[in-house]
């Protein structure tokens, strides 16, 4: 019962996160375009201008969470001190002020800054404390594929329910819509977190303490697996973004499918369940290099049979399952390699910066859901794509390329990243020699 305790209270810190993550990554450009009134390319600047803000707060972030030692643990305060401003900052964003277009941008510039330093708070925690929470392998595994569909429920119900949400709220006002829907996730966001805090302990401390280092000497316990996992997640995040910003415009303008987003949202999302239960178990067989391979092929198979059988709704259903289970195998294996990263970190070279390598993680997801938002901005551009109206064959030619050829680019550069992965072979003399610093550690108090 203390297992699924802890399991649950942790997993569900991400569905907190996702109740808005989810939403920014699949409807805050479609917010900005289509309600807001800002063009889709100063909204795609803006994020890629933002993020890259952010990513520098992810960096400060990290550092902090290494250097923080109280007796609530290193991470977990932080669920606590950040849930308060994830709720406000989250309405602030959604709020649409009446300033003009100018002072729009700047609010909208201000507000999702905000936002995304409040996400920080409470997400770089959230991936740094899995080492600290225990230092049995599969339980780590069973905790970090708890935590995927936790943010998998999170991310079902936003691309579920919220259009019905803003429909039934707003009634004819979008606007309105908006900023109620994302009140009520940013205040459940919000109770989510308190909750991760309370049902979570930080049991496993680490080797070493990052207390006087400097950055510099921080940036030296890095190790060359980090920086692969740094690119890994660049690249599956920007896969998220693409997929689920692009499949809304897909849907709406290329198949003329509007009344199939909540199905969108459904099989794209829970198609990747069984994958995610079926993670740890199949962990304990197969390498994580291997899985990821297997991920991806997935996903391109599943890519392809929505480009070929486009005109067919059985096609089309069939499509959205397998890349849905090839995108969370991905995403699953992505994340179940962290705690290995982090543990090679103190193996190889003495140094605890689980801090510093969440906030990298932080740094290049956001750089990459930044540069893949600025991107399909300037796609949509150039194709012509205007807000709300029937399109030209040029611009669901563009709108094509987003949803179809870009994430089987990204899945390639998936691949060839993870062919240089190699902590599977390590695993377990690294839990072994850590495990003997850390009876050293204790003998000698």
């Amino acid at each position: 019962m203390e297992k699924w305790r802890k399991r649950i209270g942790y997993g569900i810190g991400d569905l907190g996160c996702n109740l808005v993550f989810s939403t920014m990554a699949s409807y805050l450009m479609v917010f900005y375009t289509d309600v807001f009134g800002i063009t889709a390319a100063a909204a795609g600047t803006m994020m890629l201008v933002t993020k890259f803000i952010d990513a520098l707060t992810d960096t400060g972030m990290g550092l902090i969470v290494d250097r923080t030692h109280t007796r609530w643990g290193q991470g977990r305060p932080y669920f606590l001190f950040g849930a308060v401003p994830f709720a406000v900052f989250t309405i602030l964003t959604f709020l649409i002020p009446n300033l003009g277009s100018g002072g729009k941008i700047v609010w909208a510039y201000v507000t999702y800054c905000l936002l995304c330093t409040a996400y920080t708070v409470v997400n770089i925690p959230l991936n740094t404390i899995v080492p600290r929470l225990t230092s049995d392998i599969h339980e780590r595994d069973v905790l970090v594929s708890t935590r995927m569909i936790c943010a998998m429920a999170g991310t079902a119900i936003v691309m579920t329910i919220t259009a019905p949400l803003v429909q039934f709220f707003g009634r004819g006002n979008e606007a309105r819509g908006y900023l109620i829907t994302m009140s009520i996730y940013g205040i459940a966001a919000m109770f989510i977190f308190f909750l991760t805090f309370a049902s979570t302990k930080e049991v496993v401390p680490p080797t070493i303490h990052q207390k006087h280092c400097s950055l510099k000497d921080d940036f030296k316990g890095l190790t060359g697996q980090a920086w692969i996992l740094f690119f890994l997640n660049l690249f599956y995040f920007s896969l998220y973004v693409v997929r689920s910003t692009t499949v809304i415009y897909y849907f709406k303008y290329n198949l003329g499918r509007t009344d199939w987003l909540s199905l969108v949202g459904i099989l794209g999302i829970l198609s990747g369940l069984p994958m995610l239960l079926l993670l740890p178990s199949l962990e304990k067989k197969f390498s994580k290099k291997n899985l990821m391979f297997f991920s991806i092929i997935l996903y391109v198979i599943g890519d392809m049979v929505l480009y070929i059988g486009r005109n067919s709704a059985a096609c089309l259903l069939i499509g959205l399952v397998i890349t849905g289970l090839g995108i969370y195998g991905v995403f699953g294996i992505t994340f179940s390699m962290q705690p290995d990263v982090i543990d090679y970190s103190e193996y190889k070279k003495n140094a605890s910066v689980a801090g510093l390598i969440a906030a990298f993680q932080g740094f290049f997801v956001k750089g990459g859901m930044g540069l893949t938002s600025f991107v399909i901005g300037v796609v949509l551009k150039n194709g012509g794509y205007v807000a709300n109206a029937v399109q030209t064959e040029k611009a669901l030619s563009y709108i094509e390329v987003c949803f179809i050829w870009i994430p089987i680019i990204l899945c390639i550069l998936i691949a060839v990243l993870t062919h240089f992965y190699k902590l599977d072979g390590v695993r377990e003399e690294m839990t072994m020699e850590l495990e003997d610093r850390r009876k050293k550690i204790e003998n000698e108090i």
